[in-house]
């Protein structure tokens, strides 16, 4: 089911963290969080590459890979604070997109299971089915909501002949009960798909789409205030999906179908950080970096940064210690 490695290239964890082996629970028992990689491309539809994204997410940094972070502004080092460990990657042949989903939805409920929080490095799109379906199979049916920042509504019915491939989980997860349609909230939409006959589909669903240019006329802040309602009813954890292309091109160029008129990074991250410090995030997704169409790693170092703000926006939840953007770094020093 599990390596104790990553699948591909150099044997390292994420910025040096402690391995765990998810067969051997000892090594992982006194963690809040557990990181796993899904080097998994095989539902691309346009530019592969994606199997590459763990590798980079665990290593892009400049800084030495010690397993600490201390966050600057949210004053909590979630990689210590929450002794998250790195359990490498799923097994998954990406010829073989079946097995994978198979392979990652039994590896994240197990960690669900466990009372944990799997953070998922991807990977193309399609890990979010599996892993919003484990995590769903400990927290109840129907009693996880989404959030999912994307470029992409991810909602199609069938590409190439499959009903499986990154621009479909979103539909299978809630056509399966895992989500209800009406607690899914996707913000960051923009260009020109879906058709018609999808969008109507998703309208019947209860969805709760922002699409880019509502989120810039009433505020992005404005648009989380609503997604934190809907996301909290009636449902007994959140859980956050973050595909890199919703952010703009010109900031996140390493993805595999880059839309332009994006989020900035910067937006992307303090949204981030405010889902995890005042949601129940029980469970986290990054997928769709591609380190072959990057430049300079900004994407591959951006993504890195969402991992890190969620961990670090968890630990200051846990800690009952919130965040404030307006408060002045060296207030109370």
């Amino acid at each position: 089911m599990t390596r104790f490695a990553p699948l591909f290239g150099p044997d390292i964890t994420f910025l040096g963290i402690d391995r765990c082996d998810l067969d051997q629970p000892a090594t992982w028992a006194d963690s809040e969080a557990v990181i796993m990689g899904v080097p998994f491309d095989g539902g691309t539809s346009y530019r592969a590459g994606t199997r590459f994204g763990p590798r980079a997410l665990r290593g892009t940094d400049y800084l030495p890979h010690d397993g600490r972070r201390p966050h600057l502004a949210v004053r909590a080092d979630g990689l210590v604070e929450l002794n998250v460990r790195d359990a490498g990657d799923v097994d998954c042949f990406n010829g073989d997109i079946e097995g994978m989903v198979e392979n990652v939805r039994e590896a994240v409920a197990k960690v669900a299971a466990a009372g944990k929080i799997p953070v998922m490095l991807g990977g193309d799109h399609t890990i979010a089915l599996p892993d919003v379906q484990g995590v769903a199979s400990h927290h109840g049916w129907g009693r996880v909501s989404v959030i999912h920042f994307d470029a992409h509504a991810d909602t199609g019915n069938i590409d190439f002949g499959s009903l499986l491939g990154h621009g479909l989980p979103m539909r299978r997860l809630i056509e399966s009960g895992a989500v209800r349609g009406d607690r899914f909230i996707q913000m960051g939409l923009r260009g020109y798909w879906p058709e018609e006959e999808t969008l109507s589909w998703m309208a019947r669903q209860g969805m709760r789409c922002y699409e880019m240019s509502e989120m810039d006329a009433r505020g992005l802040n404005t648009c989380l205030d609503e997604a934190f309602a809907l996301a909290t009813d009636e449902c007994e954890g959140v859980f956050l999906s973050v595909d890199v292309d919703v952010v703009d091109p010109g900031m996140a160029p390493g993805t595999g179908t880059p839309e332009p008129g994006g989020l900035t990074s910067r937006q992307l991250l303090d949204a981030v950080r405010r889902i995890c410090v005042e949601l129940p995030v029980v469970g986290v997704d990054i997928v769709e970096v591609s380190p072959d169409h990057d430049h300079a790693d900004i994407t591959a170092m951006l993504g890195n940064r969402v991992v890190l703000e969620a961990l670090s926006g968890i630990a200051a939840r846990r800690k009952g210690q919130g965040w404030d953007p307006a408060r002045p770094l060296l207030d109370g020093r």
